[in-house]
């Protein structure tokens, strides 16, 4: 049993519409007005509405478009006494979902309401469907487990929902952009454009046309008319990359433009109204910035209604683990190479950098090493830049001892790289001479090289599989 609320300003037209739904096995509520109607709304609990187009104070139109406004999401079918297509393609465009003309017989009604509830059912399972779809594709491209990322997603999927302006702060490479798309494809707007503007890069002087567009001929040049970025992002998103270098005159411009929700082309006689959500980014401190009168206060607390902070890849090292295997299957990918994964001695270094340049820093790091490696696994001296003559800040990537290894051997620091068995080693330095713990040095070594995959293990020290099982067996 469906709720159907009921909103029309003739008592025989409300009763008839009441005993129709109750007769089809439904619960009416009968209101007069759309200010009645609305506060049923805010109780909640309603599946559908039948409305009269014409009414005193609201009409039919007038009250879809609060519904909208408000975000009520209830199927509304129209009802009219004058019919005419015009007034029917009017409803449908304005969000109804189906049109009836009075008079009519209860059982259209019904045939009406039943259809109706059954095409909501669809469009909710449809929403369903997509946010599934759009979960499973954010959880391929943003990567990781950690506290600090998770807490960033919790609020994403809490806000994109709304029309609340979103302000992504971090430092360069920690992946805004793609958090910016998350809260694009999270919200109700993923059908809409998603247009992104790098305000970095904006010439100064074009800026005012690539966001508000110009008329033909408002400049010398413009031979035609032109949509700006926020026209292009009608219905959709706009994200407004780095927002904070764009020069004060512009911030004015653009705070009108987000509170009046239209603004003027360049040449253009009257306003352009928009419909668009604001996502923007920066990689500076807005304290400093506002306080050194480089950024408006506010057009600030008109982009920031929710502020997120996403953490530097040195706050969530846990996730490297994660992030590299996504690299290196890309990476793998692209070369054409088959790569079986890192083996512990590369984790280990990457997990010690500081990572200065974040994820963009290590996607790239990733590939290189991908592109030049010459076995299947990859060590920590893949991932080493002093191999290749390259300097990198942060500290120096996979040099010195690897943490947890042997004490018996380390990597021969400053010898030339060699093979063994055709994998890439560069070698190990025993510190005895006993025979026994050379071997357990070697076999360890080799473990390392390989993964702990003993059967490539055995091969690179020369003995069969079953004598190496036995060796790691023996008694200590």
């Amino acid at each position: 049993m469906a709720t159907i609320l009921l909103v029309d300003d003739e008592s025989a037209s409300l009763q008839i519409m009441e005993e129709a739904i109750r007769g089809i096995g439904h619960l009416p509520i009968a209101v007069r007005n759309v200010e009645a109607a609305l506060k049923v709304l805010d109780r909640g609990g309603v599946d559908l509405i039948v409305s009269d187009y014409r009414m005193p104070g609201a009409t039919g139109l007038e009250f879809l478009e609060i519904m909208e406004e408000a975000g009520y999401g209830v199927g509304l079918i129209m009802v009219t006494g004058y019919a005419s297509i015009e007034h029917a393609v009017s409803a449908i465009k304005a969000g109804a979902v189906d049109y009836l003309t009075k008079p009519f017989r209860p059982q259209e009604l019904g045939l009406a309401v039943d259809q109706a509830l059954e095409y909501i059912r669809l469009r909710r399972e449809n929403e369903l469907l997509r946010r599934e779809v759009v979960e499973l594709r954010s959880s391929r491209e943003i990567v990781g487990s950690s506290k600090a990322l998770q807490r960033v997603m919790e609020t994403i999927r809490s806000v994109a929902p709304t029309k609340a302006s979103v302000l992504i702060q971090g430092e360069s490479g920690t992946g805004k952009e793609l958090l910016a798309r998350a809260v694009h494809n999270f919200s109700d707007r993923a059908d809409g454009p998603f247009v992104s503007v790098n305000c970095a890069a904006l010439p100064e002087n074009l800026v005012e046309s690539i966001l508000f567009g110009h008329e033909k001929g408002a400049f010398t040049g413009a031979i035609k008319d032109v949509k700006g970025a926020f026209e292009r992002a009608n219905r959709g998103t706009l994200l407004l990359d780095e927002v904070t270098e764009m020069k004060p005159e512009m911030q004015a411009k653009l705070l009108r433009a987000l509170q009046e929700q239209e603004f003027e082309r360049l040449g253009a006689a009257a306003p352009t109204r928009v419909d668009v959500r604001i996502v923007s980014t920066t990689n500076r401190d807005l304290a400093t910035e506002i306080e050194a009168g480089r950024f408006r206060e506010d057009l600030y607390f008109r982009l920031a209604v929710v502020p997120l902070r996403v953490p530097p890849l040195r706050e969530r090292l846990e996730d490297i683990p994660e992030l590299v295997g996504f690299f290196l299957e890309q990476a793998a990918a692209e070369a054409g190479k088959r790569l079986d994964g890192v083996l512990p001695d590369a984790l280990a270094a990457l997990r010690s950098h500081q990572w200065p340049g974040n994820i963009r820093e290590l996607a790239h790091t990733v590939k290189r090493a991908a592109i030049l490696a010459r076995g299947t696994k990859l060590g920590a001296d893949d991932f080493n830049p002093h191999r290749f003559g390259l300097s990198v800040p942060g500290g120096s990537l996979g040099a010195g001892p690897v943490p947890g290894a042997s004490p018996h051997a380390e990597p021969g620091a400053g010898e030339e790289e060699g093979e063994v068995n055709g994998t890439p080693d560069s070698g190990i330095r025993l510190q005895t001479l006993n025979l026994s713990e050379a071997e357990d040095a070697l076999i360890q070594r080799a473990l390392e090289i390989t993964g702990d995959n003993r059967t490539r293990a055995a091969e690179l020290l020369g003995i069969h599989v079953r004598t190496l099982r036995n060796k790691l067996n023996r008694p200590e």
